[in-house]
């Protein structure tokens, strides 16, 4: 039994090696060679790596930024595969703006949660905003979280499963104590929530909407 085990990792990670081939229309964020593109946060650098083909965020607290080429994405289709360890937590973000520390102050944030205990929040929900509360994916596994946003509408899908759709209303300033969290346009950004979670990002590609 362990042998299939190490075996099935080995060919996952040499999946992981393997590029995406790019739906039309699509663009890649990410080269699968470095984080050519991307600019982490001024703490904790060391959470991100690229392994495998793979971003892996593990370590305290940081957020990387898409900061290649034209990184203001209004209207757009965004998927990315994601495979979480037991117990982790992390984040896509976008309408985001960099910046050098803390949890983003602008933007929204698709929850990428399949077994964390400390949140209640899931996979795939859009955090405080409309949050899903059943588990959608499992650990070890890959799965693509799929976010569509177009003018004032956010749909999201884990694995073609509809999680969230959510219109943002005329009078939204939105939660409490996030005012940032309104739909203006920015960029993407990954997260790194704290130093017992892994999780593994790849094949983050991105089709702009008019």
């Amino acid at each position: 039994m362990r042998t299939l085990t190490l075996l099935f990792a080995a060919g996952a990670l040499m999946a992981a090696d393997k590029p995406a081939k790019l739906e039309k229309g699509f663009k890649a964020l990410f080269n699968g060679k470095d984080l050519a593109g991307w600019t982490k946060a001024k703490e904790n650098e060391g959470t991100f790596r690229v392994e495998n083909g793979m971003i892996i965020a593990n370590g305290p607290r940081c957020h990387l930024y898409y900061t290649g080429g034209q990184a203001a994405f209004k209207n757009f289709e965004l998927k990315v595969d994601v495979m979480t360890k037991e117990n982790s937590n992390g984040g896509i973000y976008f309408h985001t703006a960099y910046q050098e520390k803390g949890w983003p102050d602008k933007g929204f944030e698709v929850q990428v949660n399949n077994t964390f205990t400390k949140d209640p929040r899931k996979t795939g929900g859009l955090y405080m905003v409309q949050d899903n509360h059943g588990q959608v994916a499992e650990d070890n596994k890959w799965f693509t979280e799929h976010i569509i946003v177009k003018d004032n509408r956010v749909t999201v899908f884990v694995d073609g499963k509809q999680i969230v759709d959510w219109t943002q209303p005329a009078d939204w300033a939105g939660p409490k104590n996030m005012p940032g969290r309104v739909l203006s346009g920015g960029t993407v950004a990954l997260q790194g929530h704290d130093p017992g979670s892994t999780v593994h990002y790849r094949n983050i590609r991105i089709k702009e909407l008019k």
